[in-house]
């Protein structure tokens, strides 16, 4: 008898007009329901929305959870997201009489602009609000996707210029006045370049490649013309800088929030563009050695030899300021509105002094990179939301002090000039920083939850840490 019960509860629960109130059913069924036409509309502006957080970056979980929110902040039903790094799929569940409504949207274009970013997580803000109807808020999303870029493209070199020259600083050039310099101009050619044959649609790894070989060439130049005493830094500032736009803490959060055809895309892409500038650095030192012979191959070993990514040797003040101006011009050349540019600089320098003080304590550079990105993370989950920043851009720029060029391009001196094998080992504690620093970001965003605000159990579900988007969907009806 006691079984039977049980066995009716069950059946009860598996029925699904049991866990639908009676006056609830028109909702589900069919009488009450929106029109095609603008589930349609709805479900095109969460794709769209998503689309722009895709572009810019953003985790497939921030990407699920912001079309949950738009989709239910217009009243539809029960919708399936699936992301996955080229696409996303968005299904509208209306019942047992009615098909279900399926809506997808290619993410192509992945330029980053967080002043578009910025702009769209006001309008998430205004639809969960319940401040702006379907059309209107499409209207704005238009508008905000179709906007030219906030200033000129002069203006991103420049801080990819600047961007290089405070890395050059934060490497331990602050003793040689012409390498940031050297470093600026290099980068500043590499950008030029790199938007010339960007513009012949030239894929993005032979894209990797030339910018790799242009700036080691300029820097081997400068060292074999006595320009400069160290090559090394002038060409692993250069790598950070064009490491720093790869989805490092996009990857790792994807994996860490369970959504691994994403993750596996962006680490694919990750691969591939870290192979092009390897290979990109390799041929340069190549051509270099047999041109300059002995010019090329007396590079100072033990400079280049270090695994830190910062100068203990630097006071600790012009670390920080080092940092805060790499994480600034970084968020500049991403087109960063002002204040996420000043809370962007700030994030740079707390990374910056909290790796030079764990490395000064000997604390190995892996784990010291990941402390203080979890720093970043953590404080940056806590203020962006109150000052209405994007955790995104906190996040990303607060990393790229840290990346680890020089270790790579030991790494790649040491196979390419040296022929030590050696050098597969030292490429791989390159790689363990980018994913140590990737995964503190995404650890200190998930410690920042229970301290920022309560989130809704919705969210909790199916996000996981946030890196952009609303925090509490909320549900209206279009009726």
């Amino acid at each position: 008898m006691g079984i039977t019960q049980r066995a009716r509860g069950v059946l009860r629960r598996r029925d699904p007009d049991a866990t639908i109130p009676p006056g609830a059913r028109s909702v589900v069924y069919g009488p009450a329901l929106p029109d095609e036409s603008t589930v349609h509309l709805v479900l095109d502006l969460g794709l769209r929305i998503g689309e722009v957080q895709m572009a810019s970056g953003a985790g497939a979980s921030d990407v699920t959870a912001t079309i949950i929110a738009v989709v239910s902040a217009y009243g539809l039903p029960h919708c399936e997201v699936d992301v996955i790094y080229t696409s996303i799929t968005v299904s509208c569940y209306r019942g047992t009489e009615l098909p279900p409504v399926t809506s997808m949207r290619v993410v192509r274009n992945r330029s980053t602009d967080y002043t578009r970013l910025a702009d769209v997580e006001e309008l998430l803000r205004r639809i969960t609000a319940n401040d702006i109807s379907a059309a209107d808020a499409y209207a704005e999303l238009d508008r905000i996707t179709t906007a030219p870029h906030p200033f000129p493209r002069w203006v991103a070199t420049l801080a990819w210029a600047g961007m290089a020259a405070s890395l050059a600083v934060l490497l331990g050039g602050g003793t040689e006045p012409m390498l940031p310099l050297i470093a600026a101009a290099a980068t500043a050619l590499v950008d030029r370049i790199g938007r010339v044959l960007n513009r012949r649609a030239l894929p993005f790894f032979f894209q990797q490649a030339v910018g790799g070989a242009v700036a080691t060439s300029v820097a081997l130049a400068c060292y074999a013309s006595g320009l400069l005493t160290n090559a090394a830094l002038a060409v692993a500032s250069c790598i950070i800088v064009l490491l720093s736009g790869l989805t490092v803490v996009g990857s790792m959060q994807d994996a860490i929030t369970g959504y691994n055809v994403t993750a596996a895309g962006r680490i694919a892409e990750l691969a591939l563009m870290s192979a092009g500038l390897i290979a990109g650095v390799v041929l340069a030192l190549y051509v270099g050695l047999r041109l300059g012979g002995d010019t090329v191959s007396g590079l100072d070993v033990q400079t280049i030899g270090r695994a830190d990514v910062l100068a203990p040797a630097l006071h600790l003040p012009v670390q920080l300021l080092a940092g805060a101006s790499t994480s600034a011009c970084f968020a500049l050349a991403s087109y960063a509105p002002p204040r996420p540019l000043l809370v962007a600089g700030i994030s740079g320098a707390v990374a910056a002094a909290v790796h030079a003080l764990l490395t000064l304590a000997d604390v190995h550079t892996v784990l010291a990179g990941a402390v203080a990105t979890t720093v970043v993370g953590l404080a940056g989950g806590i203020t962006a939301r109150r000052l209405r920043i994007p955790v995104l851009v906190i996040a990303v720029s607060g990393v790229a002090p840290l990346l680890p060029g020089l270790s790579t391009y030991r790494g790649l001196y040491e196979l390419s000039v040296l022929g030590s094998p050696s050098g597969v080992a030292t490429l791989m504690l390159a790689v363990a920083t980018g994913l140590a620093l990737g995964a503190g970001v995404v650890l200190g965003e998930y410690l920042a939850q229970p301290v920022r605000t309560r989130l809704g159990r919705l969210e909790r579900r199916i996000s996981g840490p946030r890196m952009s988007g609303p925090l509490r969907p909320t549900r209206r009806r279009l009726d």
